[in-house]
């Protein structure tokens, strides 16, 4: 009996260890939680700070990764939404100071001047990025920068039936690093759950019209609107881009330029670097050196924009 209850305590012992572990050096049992809604399908829930695999998370009281803001700028503030999904939110991989938004502020100039808000999810496309716009606003924000990749061109109707039952949107904490563990990385994954509703018949076109909305709730604010799009790593290189991806990539730079919208596309801003291997983390996401380069990229758009508004107002 003794025997048992020293063992007892020696597997207690460790597995408090394991779990203090996993904590300090993986941020495990505290993930990123979700909200399921069901106009803009899901957001994160409001007011996190967390840490995960070292990386600083904060998501402030509107959803955005991005720390606590006012409703409104101050007068010598220049507010930019960057909306988008998850290589404008970073992920667990991208530390709070390291994120897009956070790097374009930096490059905009002096602190205080530029402020850049961080409105992305996880696999969010451009029919929610346009229900958190409708539902929240603009923020006073003077410039909207929409940054898509190729695969929101085919993006879903919002679904808000993956919060809570898809690992990768959870709604609840684990209470242990061990349950996270366990859920993550050793239980079966289950089909994404889905939410039965039509799906359209031309997703490139309903996700287009989505655009269009999100530029005019930009234009009807008075601010400028900058469509960027970013490549898969396949298109990069070899085999390149599927017979349909150019076909929607045709079709959306026939609808900027009939739209008259400010458009980058960064398949051959990329094609360009010597090395484009170097910018990508995995099929989609990109690197420090990629996201630097899109950071740069749009910093200098909206700096042409800016000097563009004060020669109107002058």
């Amino acid at each position: 009996m003794k025997i048992v209850l020293v063992l007892l305590e020696i597997l207690f012992v460790v597995l408090m260890a394991v779990e203090i572990g996993l904590r300090l050096r993986f941020g495990l049992g505290s993930p990123v939680l979700y909200l399921s809604d069901s106009e803009i399908g899901y957001l994160l829930a409001p007011n996190q700070k967390t840490r995960r695999y070292g990386n600083q998370i904060e998501i402030n009281q509107y959803s955005m990764r991005s720390a606590t803001i006012t409703a409104l700028p101050t007068a010598e503030t220049r507010r930019v939404m960057l909306v988008g999904d998850s290589l404008v939110n970073g992920g667990w991989w991208t530390d709070q100071s390291q994120t897009l938004s956070a790097l374009i502020g930096q490059q905009l100039g002096r602190p205080g001047q530029g402020e850049v808000l961080n409105v992305a999810a996880n696999s969010w496309g451009p029919p929610n990025q346009l229900a958190y716009l409708q539902r929240f606003g603009l923020f006073g924000s003077q410039v909207i920068v929409l940054l898509i990749n190729t695969d929101d061109l085919f993006s879903p109707p919002p679904n808000p039936a993956v919060v809570g039952r898809d690992r990768n949107y959870p709604n609840t904490s684990p209470g242990l690093a061990l349950i996270e563990v366990f859920n993550r990385y050793l239980k079966p994954s289950a089909p994404m759950a889905t939410v039965p509703q039509p799906q359209p018949s031309d997703p490139v076109g309903y996700n287009l019209e989505k655009i269009q909305r999100i530029e005019a709730i930009a234009r009807q604010n008075n601010a400028d609107f900058i469509l960027a799009m970013t490549p898969l790593f396949r298109e990069v290189g070899e085999p390149g881009s599927r017979d349909y991806e150019i076909k929607a990539r045709q079709r959306l730079m026939e609808f900027t330029q009939a739209q008259n919208l400010v458009y980058i596309d960064f398949l051959p801003i990329f094609k360009a670097t010597a090395q484009g291997s170097t910018l990508y983390r995995d099929h989609i996401h990109l690197t420090p050196s990629g996201n630097q380069l899109v950071s740069e990229t749009l910093s200098q758009r909206l700096t042409q924009a800016w000097e563009i508004q004060n020669k109107n107002r002058s």
